[in-house]
């Protein structure tokens, strides 16, 4: 019978199997650096919102404090969107008749309230509780980024597993004392000796268990 193959098949078959290979991992690469990207993740790109909210004017500028509108964040396993109330009750007197602020004005006649777009928003399967890391010396902005600086709120972090689990593996870099957690211009002065301590001090336990988060 004669042969059907000619000799350089083989050599073909080969490279041909090292070569499906390659295009695995390859697209296996790639699919990683797209599941990283700032269009997966929302990162450094604002959302539209119901009002164009600057947390540079009301953080830095009015001086607010986190918790003026996010009222649950200490004690609660969500920070809170304010409500209605909380924005008229300033811009009744201030800006009150703003062509911008409409949309408070009508949420506020007709009872509604806003439809605002959340910027940090776990998925269902993720356990999340603010309270927790608040108490534990975790401060908002090492999660959330210097939002006093934010003219329209965006992520700063990617909120994938990997990054949740770089800080839970060391939670030491990211603590901080507990009267500083609000403060967005805090910065240690020796990091890696007061870390440890706000561990032992606050109980922080390294907690990298599935059940941690996926219960």
């Amino acid at each position: 019978m004669a042969q059907i193959f000619p000799p350089g098949a083989n050599t073909f078959a080969k490279a041909s199997i090292v070569g499906v290979v390659f295009v695995a991992l390859g697209l296996g690469f790639v699919i990683d650096q797209i599941s990283r990207s700032t269009y997966v993740t929302g990162t450094t790109s604002p959302p539209p919102q119901a009002v164009p909210f600057s947390h540079k004017h009301h953080v830095a500028g009015l001086g607010l404090d986190c918790r003026y509108c996010h009222t649950s964040v200490e004690k609660s396993a969500f920070a809170g969107i304010p409500p209605t109330e909380t924005c008229i009750g300033c811009h009744k007197q201030i800006w009150a008749d703003a062509p911008i602020l409409e949309p408070v004005r009508a949420s506020w006649r007709e009872d509604k309230p806003l439809q605002w777009t959340r910027v940090h928003d776990l998925p269902q399967f993720v356990y999340f509780n603010h309270s927790i890391h608040i108490n534990k010396g975790v401060g908002c902005a090492t999660c959330h980024g210097r939002v006093d600086k934010m003219p329209l709120m965006w992520s700063v972090n990617t909120l994938q597993m990997e990054w949740c689990l770089d800080c839970h593996r060391n939670p030491a870099k990211n603590l901080r004392p507990r009267d500083q957690v609000f403060n967005m211009e805090y910065v240690a002065e020796n990091q890696a000796e007061l870390g440890p301590k706000l561990m032992k001090e606050y109980n922080v336990q390294s907690k990298t268990d599935c059940w941690v988060c996926h219960r």
